[in-house]
């Protein structure tokens, strides 16, 4: 397990609203590493956009993106301070 934190940014497209519930609960067990969180909704297409910031071991952000990008109706990416 890496613990070297690393500086990373969630990008998410929420489709379903359903999904809010469960994505917030999640995001609420990792908020020890979250820096900061924007959303923008984008009503005109009916979706979310949400921005986390985190500072946070590469696996502990792995994981929390893979957690988001399994609920149905939401899709994310993840980026990594120092990556080309």
């Amino acid at each position: 397990m890496n613990t070297e934190s690393k500086i990373g940014v969630i990008g998410i497209v929420v489709e379903k609203e359903a999904s809010v519930d469960v994505l917030n609960e999640t995001l609420h067990k990792y908020r020890e590493y979250i820096i900061g969180r924007m959303g923008i909704p984008y009503r005109e297409k009916k979706i979310n956009i949400i921005s986390i910031a985190m500072d946070a071991p590469e696996d502990v952000i792995s994981s929390l993106s893979d957690k988001i990008g399994n609920l149905p109706g939401i899709q994310s990416k993840t980026v990594y301070s120092g990556e080309n």
